[in-house]
Formats: C-alpha cells, structure tokens, sequence
C-alpha cells in the first residue's frame, strides 16, 4: 500500500509541479473550478454549512464552478489513492483525522501555514497535532468527536451527590459511594471501564505528562515507561480495579459500554457523544431512561482541568496534485470560518476551535463533550501507527496492568520496547 502511494504521489508531484501552492490567499485564481471531495455525512447532517461557505467563497471568486462530490468512508481510500495515480485529485479532500499520516508521510498534501485559516490560535490540539508531520502542517482541523463522562443523575443522588464532579478527588468519592451502596451486586460498576480500553488508559498518561512515544532526530521512541506514564497508569490502575467490574480481557467494543449502562448495570462510563443515543438505540432504554442521564468532562487529577480527550474527526487537506490549490486553500477558509463552523456544531459535533466550546452550553447531551475537548491528545503520526494498533500491544499492556499479570513498569517497558521497534521499522 505505502509503495502504491508513494508510486502515485510521486507522478502527481512531477505533473504538479508547477502547479500554484495552498496559501489560502482570497485572489482570484485563473482556474474556472474547485473540486471538493466531502463526505456524504456534511449532506445529510449539516448542509447549511456547506451553503455558507459555498456563498463567501462565491463573493471572492464569482464565475468559478463549485464541485462538491460527497463520497462514502467505505471507498474513500481507494479511491484517493486511484486519483493521485491518474493525476486526477481533487482540489479539497476530508479525511478522517486518523487516516492521513500516511499520506502525510508520502508526500501526498500540500503544506499549508495555519495563519492562513480562521481561528488557528485556538484550533482543538488533539484535531492540530493529526495534521502535523515532521514540524510542517498538511490539513486544516474540521470537527471532532470527544469522550466524557455518562452518568446516571438518580444513581449519583441517591448517595446524596446532586452535582457532577468537578475534581478527581470528587470523582473517586462518588465512586466509592456508589460501590459501597450497590456493590454487592457483583454485576454493577460505579464506572464501567473495559480493560483494553486503551484509548482511556492513554488519557490518563496524557493527563500526566506523558506521551506514547516521541520522534528525536528522526527515531521513534515509545515512551510508556517515563516516570509520568508510570504514575498515570499507577493511578488508572487502582481506579479501575476498584470502580470497575467489566472485563479486563475486552475492549470498549465488547459490548459498548452504554449497553450494561442501559441495563442498569454501571452508574457511568467514559464514552464518545455518540455513546449517549446508543443507550437506547443498542441498549433498549426506554425514553424515558434520558432522564436519568447527564455528563460531564472527566476531571483531571490537575485542579481546574480536564482528563485529555482523544479527539476522533475530520481533517481537510489540498492533494499535492491538485489543480486549483489557491481555490481550493479559499474553500477550505469559507468552510471552517466561524458561521459555518457554528452549523457544524449546532448539527451535534465539536468545532474545530475552542471559541466555540459554549456553542451547545444549554444542550446537556452535547456541552460535556465539546467542554471535554478543551484539552485533547493525539497519537503518534507515524505512518507505522495502524501496525501498533494492529499489535495490540496498548490493549495487551493494559491488561497485564490490570490482571496483575505484570507490574505497571515491566507492562509499560514491554510495551514501549514494542512500540518503538514497529515505529522505525521499514515497510
């Protein structure tokens, strides 16, 4: 796959070399077309936004043609991957945050200056640091998706807690309280956490410090067993094994964690936004359980700050072999300018600028998750990432953390030595 691309930017590259750069400047431009590839998600959830753009962009360029494709995340990929080798790659594409480092890594977008594009000072970290490759900046940060906490409000009150917590302390309090009070169900969770849920392991060492693994002179190297992570995984440890009864063994798939909430199983749970409607859609709630449910950022052992969020989401980017770069930088500024931002947040997602966290403030099944954003992490662009994932080196490390199998430092140092090796290694 990465010679395929390479193959094909390298010929996009030499036929685009002449081509103008992605400076995001709102001259006209000789081209009488901008080609944008979006996915059909923007159609159907906020075409409002795609409206406004496609207007300012209009009052800048009057008489260029606008192109939007809306395409499926089922064959995005593949087809991307057949324009650059035809040279036939649009001017504006979206991609999930998670699927363009190796594309970064290949030379296949535009870099672009993030003081070209609106609200760039105050763009969600976990969205900015995915369209970051070696110290350069490929892709603007679109929308995301983030984690909180879910909770039963009845649950929490009945131990005389009517307020969310908003300290760690506080969050271990209510946990405590609710296992001393409902503990000898062996079946109930005061916070269900999955064992290999290693994307809330990760929060905790971001929380501390700490990072998966960090690029110096060219070299990956895993960095779990820093004395930062090992305190972060030390604290989410003792956490879990107290507060949670789920399987060690499976991961947040297995089943979603909103299925036992739904069943009244788990006082809360860490999950994404879309985690609250699927209490009921998978978890046969009746609509009257919304009731009983709230959320909140999960405090951070940090006064006044939030747990870090992994920020799941969109990214748009100008393809090396594009033929209206200028054009299309224009579009990419109309899109995510604040107005249509705004739709995009009000349809249910996070912007991509924190000026906008409070844009739900009066919706609690959103305004948890978009203040959880705040503070955001990533994981490592490497275009070696998904070999890691597919390891599952972080979901077996968390589970010898938490079966006791392994200390926290033999896991981690095991783990990190892993991590390392499948980073440099060549594909």
């Amino acid at each position: 796959m990465k010679v395929r691309i390479l193959a094909a930017v390298a010929l996009a590259a030499a036929l685009a070399a002449a081509a103008s750069t992605a400076t995001g400047s709102t001259q006209r431009a000789a081209a009488s077309k901008v080609t944008v590839w979006i996915m059909t998600d923007a159609q159907n959830g906020w075409p409002g936004a795609v409206t406004a753009a496609n207007n300012t962009f209009k009052q800048q360029h009057p008489g260029v043609d606008i192109d939007i494709q809306y395409q499926s995340w089922n064959s995005l990929l593949a087809k991307f991957d057949a324009a650059l080798a035809a040279n036939d790659a649009p001017d504006v594409i979206e991609l999930g945050n998670t699927q363009i480092t190796k594309y970064m890594a290949a030379g296949a977008f535009s870099a672009l200056k993030a003081r070209n594009y609106p609200n760039s000072d105050t763009w969600l970290g976990g969205l900015k640091a995915s369209c970051s490759y070696n110290g350069k900046l490929y892709c603007v940060p679109y929308y995301a998706g983030a984690r909180a906490v879910i909770y039963r409000k009845d649950l929490y009150r009945s131990v005389g807690v009517t307020k969310a917590p908003t300290t760690y302390a506080q969050f271990l309090s209510v946990g405590n309280k609710l296992l001393k009070r409902y503990g000898r169900n062996k079946n109930f969770s005061p916070f269900y956490q999955p064992g290999q849920n290693w994307y809330a392991a990760m929060s905790f060492v971001a929380d501390y410090g700490g990072q998966i693994a960090v690029r110096e002179k060219g070299k990956w190297k895993g960095t779990l067993d820093t004395p930062q992570a090992i305190r972060a995984l030390t604290a989410y440890k003792s956490m879990v094994r107290k507060l949670s009864r789920a399987s060690k063994t499976q991961d947040e798939a297995h089943p979603y964690p909103s299925i036992p909430f739904a069943k009244g199983r788990a006082g809360a749970f860490l999950g994404n936004g879309w985690e609250w409607p699927y209490v009921f859609q998978g978890g046969g709630a009746p609509k009257s359980f919304a009731k009983k449910m709230a959320a909140y950022p999960m405090p951070s052992h940090i006064k006044g700050r939030y747990v870090p969020t992994f920020l799941g989401g969109s990214i748009l980017g100008i393809p090396i072999s594009a033929k209206s770069k200028s054009l299309g930088a224009d579009w990419i500024k109309a899109f995510t300018n604040t107005a249509p931002e705004r739709i995009i947040a009000k349809a249910g997602n996070i912007a991509n600028t924190t000026k906008l966290a409070d844009v739900n403030k009066s919706n609690p099944q959103l305004a948890p998750f978009a203040k959880a954003a705040k503070y955001s992490w990533f994981i490592p662009t490497s275009p070696n990432w998904v070999n890691v994932e597919n390891s599952k080196v972080l979901k077996n490390m968390c589970t010898a953390i938490l079966t006791n199998s392994k200390s926290v430092k033999a896991a981690t140092h095991s783990a990190s030595a892993t991590i390392t090796k499948i980073l440099n290694a060549k594909s």
